[in-house]
């Protein structure tokens, strides 16, 4: 078994491989001090109790990267449908008996811990929609052969979950799984008249769903969403309604300065910025750090894009392009959407940073994928493909 990780890990990306690994544990670190006012105040616990249940998360994540690993992509066909459908059926779940935390009826507790499928449907989407595209690719470019039926099957697979996860009141979630489909539709091997056709039949259906949403319950949006889309301009402005959380951000930021006021000397997560070691990390690692430090976050964040985007060029497998894209994709809409939210650039939604953040699904979810990014590396590589 160790000699078979030994030769595992030889045949990896070890530039994406030690990159990912120093993020996970600079952000492991940190969950120690930006959490430690949550934990002795809101849990009743030692300032290391949200570091000891991430460290539980990484294991299990940690033990869910050698099994995909180690897995090859062609047994995705059999496992993808069983994972495909218990998924479909947690958020169906939800939607039907699911109770509301914090706005959202998104999580499930299991009462040994909470699990939230959402996150699990991004990596179930990316590998949906590759298979498809590799399932079809030879009907899809036959111009003598209709394409209606498959390209909505393609639609209808993936959409079904942006659509259940945003009736559960998480919009930055189904607006990620929404942009993760949107991208590998827009590269798929579909025509571009046929995306267009498609797009605009979609649009049209979505405008009478909504409407009919509307009419039925008397709202599209929640009043938190709908507030979060009107007032992100400006918070600071609104410091006492919409704008409390990015504005104390701002300040956390400006505190830091280019070298930070030094590690567990944050002010902003005593009490200013709520739960700071999840949605809101950035802003407490801006602060104790400084702006270098973040620099060289950001740095990582491209090279990990970077690498991801060039095996996806190169590798041997139509569906293993797909599927790195997806990786890429998924990464770079979670640093965009929580970035975007905590410098006030787009409202303010709620989605974990990569690597940096505290929670279980999305750690999960996100290792899982990068075990499978590797996978496909290593059978790149094995082909004699040449990734540099």
């Amino acid at each position: 078994m160790i000699k078979r990780i030994i030769a595992t890990f030889k045949d990896m990306d070890k530039i994406l491989f030690f990159t990912t690994f120093a993020l996970i544990i600079f952000g492991t670190l940190n969950i120690v001090t930006a959490s430690s006012r949550e934990a002795v105040v809101n849990a009743n616990a030692n300032i290391f109790y949200y570091f000891f249940r991430h460290f539980i998360i990484l294991t299990i994540s940690f033990i869910s990267f050698l099994i995909f690993v180690n897995l090859r992509t062609q047994n995705y066909k059999k496992l993808l449908p069983i994972a495909y459908f218990v998924i479909l059926g947690m958020n169906l779940y939800l939607i039907l008996k699911g109770v509301a935390t914090r706005g959202a009826n998104n999580w499930i507790d299991l009462k040994f811990m909470k699990v939230q499928p959402s996150e699990f449907a991004k990596p179930v989407i990316i590998l949906t929609l590759s298979l498809l595209f590799e399932k079809h690719y030879k009907t899809l470019k036959d111009e003598r052969q209709k394409h209606d039926i498959v390209i909505w099957e393609i639609i209808g697979f993936s959409i079904i979950f942006p659509i259940l996860v945003f009736l559960q009141k998480d919009l930055g979630t189904a607006i990620i799984l929404f942009g993760i489909f949107a991208v590998l539709f827009v590269f798929s091997p579909i025509s571009f008249k046929e995306k267009v056709k498609s797009s605009i039949i979609s649009i049209a259906v979505l405008i009478i769903l909504l409407f009919v949403r509307l009419s039925i319950s008397g709202y599209i949006l929640s009043d938190t969403q709908e507030s979060r889309l009107k007032n992100f301009f400006n918070p600071c402005s609104k410091y006492e309604g919409t704008g409390y959380q990015v504005c104390n951000a701002f300040i956390a930021i400006n505190n830091g300065g280019l070298t930070g006021v030094g590690i567990g000397k944050s002010t902003q997560k005593y009490s200013y910025i709520p739960e700071p070691h999840t949605d809101m990390v950035f802003a407490i690692i801006a602060e104790e750090n400084g702006v270098i430090i973040c620099s060289l976050i950001f740095i990582a964040y491209i090279i990990i894009l970077y690498r991801i985007l060039k095996l996806s060029m190169n590798a041997s497998k139509l569906k293993d392009k797909y599927i790195c894209l997806g990786a890429a994709t998924y990464i770079f809409l979670h640093i965009l959407v929580n970035l975007g939210g905590l410098f006030g650039i787009i409202p303010l939604t709620g989605v974990p940073l990569p690597f940096l953040s505290y929670g279980g699904s999305f750690t999960l979810s996100l290792i899982t994928t990068l075990a499978i990014v590797q996978r496909i590396y290593i059978d790149t590589k094995n082909k004699k493909i040449k990734v540099r």
